[in-house]
């Protein structure tokens, strides 16, 4: 098993009081996998994947366990993850197309980046240029400032730097949102085509683009309101979802050759709860068009078919 997590709690501290952004998440992946993470703005997408690599104020640990490779992560302390930084676990940052700092040429970037992780960069020039060749950029990209750039070829020079060290877990948030849709496809592309030459060995990727999911990723997991909702393969989640978030949210995606005025999308009705003081039981239960008396008490995420999680009351008894 690639990663582990146990019951993973990771609150925002604010003047308000805690604003509860992950709560209680439990989940697995392969080695191999490419879990795809989805679902609303503010369900805690971005917060996991962040509580992963880098926990920065305010968000604070509550409690849990995290094992990557068998190896616990010492998730809460920053200083003993620089360890696995970058070398077991990296990440693609949401807008990374503005990670590269602008005022120093690619090339010596990467330079400093691997002597702070004591990695000598004239050894591993060589792999460098081969994945420069693998994600189709030029060398001359390393003697380039990153404003000589387009958005397109910074996303992919993100890529090449944050798998250099061929970590085991990458995780990629959001890096195809500001791009247009022939870069996304190649993007996408390239991520497996980074995970089938076993650059890296798992990958989560972060996105509102369930349609980017669809293209490249094993297994989806949708969260809402810092809860898991339901995981399962991809076929099974675009296809025959069981959890009433969803199943809206996936019917509130347009389809292919049909048209807005034959039938108009619909969105989820109603707004995501505060976190600050969520509701009791089912966080979803004020939406959910199946809800009943039950769903006041929080339902278990648990497996109902092989690799089917979910966490509904309708789909558990």
């Amino acid at each position: 098993m690639s990663l582990q997590i146990k019951n993973l709690v990771v609150y925002y501290q604010t003047l308000s009081g805690y604003v509860k952004a992950l709560d209680d998440v439990t989940l697995s992946i392969r080695d191999g996998e490419i879990m795809g993470l989805a679902g609303e703005s503010g369900c805690g997408k971005t917060t996991l994947g962040n509580s992963l690599i880098r926990l920065e104020p305010p968000m604070k640990y509550i409690k849990g366990d995290v094992e990557l490779d068998g190896e616990k992560l010492p998730i809460w302390n920053s200083s003993q993850m620089n360890v696995f930084r970058f070398k077991k676990i990296s990440i693609i940052p949401q807008y990374a197309m503005n990670a590269l700092n602008p005022t120093i040429k690619i090339g010596k970037l990467i330079s400093e980046l691997l002597s702070s992780r004591k990695f000598n960069y004239k050894k591993i020039k060589p792999e460098l240029e081969r994945r420069l060749d693998l994600v189709e950029l030029t060398h001359d990209v390393l003697s380039m400032y990153p404003i000589e750039l387009s958005g397109g070829m910074k996303q992919r020079m993100v890529l090449v730097l944050s798998t250099l060290l061929d970590p085991s877990l990458l995780i990629a948030d959001e890096i195809t949102s500001a791009l247009d849709v022939s870069t996304q496809k190649a993007v996408a592309e390239m991520l497996v085509e980074f995970r089938n030459r076993k650059i890296v060995k798992s990958m989560i990727v972060i996105t509102h683009d369930i349609s980017i999911l669809y293209q490249i990723a094993d297994s989806i997991l949708v969260m809402y309101a810092g809860k898991l909702a339901e995981k399962a393969s991809t076929d099974v989640m675009i296809n025959t979802p069981r959890h009433p978030y969803t199943k809206l949210l996936i019917s509130s995606l347009p389809k292919v050759g049909v048209r807005y005025a034959e039938k108009k999308l619909s969105g989820i009705p109603g707004n995501t709860p505060l976190l600050l003081d969520p509701p009791i039981g089912c966080r979803f239960r004020d939406r959910c068009p199946v809800a009943f008396d039950r769903c006041f008490k929080e339902p278990p995420f648990i497996e109902i078919e092989k690799d089917h999680y979910i966490a509904c009351w309708k789909e558990c008894i």
